[in-house]
């Protein structure tokens, strides 16, 4: 298993957790113009499906960091 793909699961449930809640508050936003509120159950399936991309980005991000750390070593 790769350095990346052992820091995308490491940090998934925190990237799932982060989308569902913003795609939660998000919604609740735009109810302001009249579209309606997701259900929280709702918000949760679309954060476990938003949180993977996210998450993959992200840890993409912290292994170039990690990398170019020991590199300075």
């Amino acid at each position: 298993m790769t350095r990346r793909n052992r820091v995308t699961l490491l940090l998934y449930p925190f990237g799932a957790g982060a989308a569902a809640v913003n795609l939660f508050f998000a919604s609740l936003i735009l109810s302001w113009v009249g579209l309606p509120v997701l259900p929280p159950a709702w918000s949760v399936l679309g954060g476990l499906a938003l949180g993977l991309p996210a998450t993959r980005l992200f840890s993409a991000h912290i292994v170039r960091l990690m990398e170019q750390a020991e590199s300075q070593v």
